[in-house]
């Protein structure tokens, strides 16, 4: 899952895109509001977590514009602590959820959760499919009950395709959502981590739509 991060502040940006790597989250950063509303604008993001007091252009703005436009990806604010009027200036210009500043990195992680999860349906946090189950809150696989060790790339395909069970998905449309915007998107190599995945996971979960791209199913 790909996440726009619009945050002035360098040393919390590390942090959170730290702690979201490690959850399998791949994520871009801006620290200006005008380079948050073109990104935010133009890639397909599964999320956005936007400060409200950025540079250049103020996150109220930008996300009056995104919503304005069309834009419906998720987005979860990040406020100053006394910024209450701001909390309310951004939950009636279409946020849907806020933290106020300073948080507990768990929390975040947990919100970023809740948001993705009900943006897909998915209720409950441990996602099963036949043999095979996902726990959503620290991205550990497992088959009939036993751990499978997965590399970052395949956790970021598995749950992207999760997270859009019975829709079918093109190589192309994965690639933009594991990749960083400035990473080499190579939709070539998503045979490979799906072929990987059938091999750890069992060849029945991930069906594959010749000329297509390929889904997991709803039943």
């Amino acid at each position: 899952m790909r996440i726009l991060l619009a945050e002035d502040e360098p040393h919390l940006c590390d942090q959170i895109k730290k702690l979201l790597n490690a959850e399998g989250r791949v994520v871009d950063v801006v620290h200006n509001g005008l380079e948050a509303l073109h990104l935010g604008a133009t890639e397909p993001y599964d999320m956005i977590i936007l400060d409200i007091g950025l540079p250049e252009r103020d996150g109220v703005s930008v996300l009056r514009e995104w919503r304005d436009s069309g834009v419906q990806t998720p987005v979860l604010i990040l406020t100053a602590r006394d910024g209450w009027s701001e909390r309310v200036d951004g939950l009636d210009a279409g946020a849907d959820d806020y933290m106020t500043k300073p948080f507990h990195m768990s929390e975040l992680a947990a919100r970023v959760r809740a948001i993705l999860r009900r943006q897909s349906g998915q209720l409950n946090p441990v996602i099963e499919m036949g043999r095979v189950t996902l726990d959503t809150r620290n991205g550990r696989v497992s088959v009939d009950g036993v751990p499978v060790d997965l590399t970052a790339q395949e956790i970021a395909v598995l749950t992207y395709l999760v997270h859009n069970t019975g829709r079918l998905i093109s190589r192309t449309e994965l690639s933009e959502h594991i990749y960083e915007y400035d990473g080499d998107r190579d939709s070539n190599t998503i045979a490979v981590f799906i072929n990987r995945l059938r091999k750890k996971l069992g060849s029945d979960l991930i069906k594959t739509v010749r000329g297509r791209g390929y889904m997991i199913d709803s039943a």
